[in-house]
């Protein structure tokens, strides 16, 4: 699925953007899906999920939003078919070393036009830490996301520090001042790119200024062999095997023992 110059690029830099992933009209029929989710969502409960360190993070957050919904694939059974698609599958196993990949969980992100809420420079890992640190993180764009619709932004190379003490104040995150999000290296995307990165590579984004909504989703996974150093950030989607076997099944998911 990848080039060893992919593979090299991404254990050098903690993240690899693969280009066209999916085509634009697949990246077409999965933002309508997800923009309905968010309709049907919003009309029973909140569902805004912007940190509350993002207005410390950038000037001019203090009234921004971020939609959000976790577990879509219980939710519309075409995000089940994305996260097991081989292209996705077959990538995360050439980056995590293993046949075998498991889900941790998904996210869906939207970031509505001229008040896309930021997120602020951080790692993954403090939010659900594992022993030897194999779970990435792949982003699909569902419409364009250049840097003035709040693209993600990495420190390359930064997955070689290991996991760094985070602030939990307002979501976790890394001190603003050495760490401020217009620093970093952005990753403007097209529809049907997907972003991979370690959960330790540092990132973060910036606010939607832009007149169109910025769409993606986030799926977290894992070798199923790498274990939770703690028992935290539990849901019902964990455990799914979406390539290959779990060596280690018990026959309970997490969120159930």
């Amino acid at each position: 699925m990848l080039t060893p110059e992919q593979l090299d690029f991404y254990r050098e830099n903690g993240y690899l953007l693969v280009k066209g992933l999916l085509t634009p009209e697949e990246a077409a029929l999965y933002r309508k899906a997800c923009h309905a989710l968010a309709e049907r969502l919003s009309a029973m409960r909140n569902i805004d999920a912007t940190w509350g360190s993002a207005k410390q993070a950038v000037a001019g957050a203090e009234k921004t939003v971020v939609l959000h919904c976790h577990d879509v694939q219980f939710y519309d059974a075409l995000f089940t078919r994305l996260i097991t698609d081989p292209r996705l599958t077959d990538a995360a196993a050439e980056i995590i070393g293993s046949p075998n990949v498991q889900l941790h969980h998904t996210k869906m992100f939207i970031k509505p036009p001229e008040k896309g809420a930021p997120f602020p420079m951080h790692q993954d890992a403090p939010y659900f830490p594992h022993e030897r640190h194999t779970m990435i993180a792949a982003i699909f764009h569902f419409d364009d996301a250049p840097i003035e619709k709040g693209c993600v932004r990495v420190v390359p190379g930064s997955h070689k520090l290991g996991m760094l003490e985070h602030s939990p104040e307002g979501g976790w995150h890394l001190p603003f001042e050495q760490y401020p999000i217009e620093s970093a290296v952005p990753c403007p995307a097209e529809a049907g790119d997907v972003l991979f990165f370690s959960y330790l590579t540092i990132h973060g984004s910036g606010l939607n200024t832009s007149n169109e909504a910025r769409t993606t989703l986030l799926v977290q996974m894992r070798d199923p062999t790498d274990k939770p150093t703690q028992m935290v950030h539990l849901s019902r989607g964990q455990g799914m095997m979406l390539r290959g076997i779990d060596p280690t099944a018990s026959g309970k998911a997490a969120w159930q023992e």
